[in-house]
């Protein structure tokens, strides 16, 4: 399993290549895959870590992922949410996810998700179960279950 993270104030996605002392190494998702640095001071959060509102339960980023690819048939967002008005995004991502949160799930947070979903699609991810949903053992929960 790869680790997709996400790291605060830099743009794009990253992928987990090793762990040093001090940091971790990243590489960028895209075209250079330029190797970078990412430090402790350095807000950090995995993919797969990540879920968004609805009226029920959160739901895993992956799923939601799953159900984006679902909808473009696993090809880049057919929606520029870079310059529809706030109402053409929500109208889209209610087709997505019909019962997410109105009040606690913002426009940005709804543009975010769309450019990770083209990220990873335009570089090949397209089975985000795999790639981000937490496997057996990832969890504390899960090793206390396999004992």
């Amino acid at each position: 399993m790869e680790t997709i993270l996400s790291i605060a104030g830099k743009p794009g996605l990253y992928r987990l290549v090793s762990r040093g002392k001090m940091n971790l190494i990243v590489e960028t998702i895209d075209e250079a895959h330029r190797r970078i640095p990412a430090f402790s001071s350095d807000r950090v959060t995995s993919l797969g870590d990540i879920a968004m509102y609805t009226d029920a339960e959160d739901i895993a980023l992956w799923e939601v992922l799953a159900k984006v690819g679902e909808k473009e048939e696993q090809k880049p967002c057919s929606l520029n949410y870079k310059k529809c008005t706030s109402q053409e995004l929500r109208a889209y991502f209610a087709e997505v996810l019909p019962n997410f949160d109105q009040d606690r799930v913002h426009d940005s947070d709804i543009k975010k998700l769309l450019q990770w979903y083209n990220i990873l699609v335009n570089n090949g991810y397209t089975d985000f179960k795999s790639v981000l949903a937490p496997t057996e053992g990832d969890n504390a929960d899960d090793s206390k279950d396999a004992e």
